[in-house]
């Protein structure tokens, strides 16, 4: 029984190492994120409904699972899993990218854009602009620091304060267009993995995927555009 075991024991990590393990690691990641995306867009829409409801909900965060849990004790569990699940989709897509560059080691002389899409094409430097506005994003509204007029506590005051400048709004814009784009085209690929990728299937994966992404991508501009147009204020 011993030799069997110590047989077995090395197969998690041969899994991790294989080209279908660092594929299954990417699309459980990428559920992960794409359900957090989901759950922060439906809690930053609570914007609308003005400063009571939104500070009441960005407090409601931090008292999560209270009495039985310490104040923000599950706030920051959700945001080290959600960081290790960036890390290791990040890993995995780079692992998948230098595979698929081993395998052809000679690039095409011409590549006719039958089976790809405009998303699928922009996938490794929207995953870069999208860490990149992740790292402001955090610096901006949870740690304050590039937020001039950051009041501790009053989420909505930051959020409107932030919004106000321009240059901030568009940069959210973009960066909000590229994570309807990353979403899109892992939505469309998850669905080919499952093997929804025939005639009949065709038409209806690419329209479900465009629109969660499009709503996902609408419902986060809304919101500075709301405050540029003195909507929110």
């Amino acid at each position: 029984m011993t030799p069997l075991v110590a047989a077995d024991a090395p197969a998690t990590p041969r899994l991790v190492r294989s080209l279908i393990g660092k594929k299954v690691i990417m699309a459980v990641t990428g559920v992960i994120l794409l359900l957090f995306v989901i759950a922060h867009l439906l809690g930053n829409l609570k914007v609308f409904q003005g400063a009571e409801h939104f500070n009441a909900y960005a407090a409601g965060l931090r008292t999560l699972g209270a009495p039985f849990f310490p104040r923000g004790l599950l706030l920051w569990v959700a945001r080290i899993v959600l960081v290790g699940a960036v890390c290791a989709h990040i890993w995995a897509a780079i692992a998948v990218t230098r595979a698929s560059w081993s395998a052809r080691p000679v690039g095409y002389h011409g590549l006719e854009a039958v089976e790809t899409t405009y998303a699928a094409r922009t996938m490794r430097w929207g995953g870069v602009i999208i860490v990149l506005y992740l790292i402001y994003h955090l610096l901006d509204f949870t740690f304050g620091r590039v937020n001039p007029s950051f009041v501790p506590g009053d989420v909505y005051h930051n959020v409107i304060a932030s919004f106000r400048v321009w240059p901030v709004s568009a940069a959210y814009v973009v960066a909000m267009v590229v994570v309807g784009l990353h979403v899109y085209h892992g939505l469309w690929s998850a669905f080919q993995t499952l093997g929804l990728n025939r005639p009949p299937t065709f038409r209806w994966r690419r329209g479900v995927a465009g629109t969660v992404a499009g709503l996902i991508a609408v419902g986060y501009i809304s919101i500075p555009v709301a405050v540029l147009a003195g909507i929110l204020r």
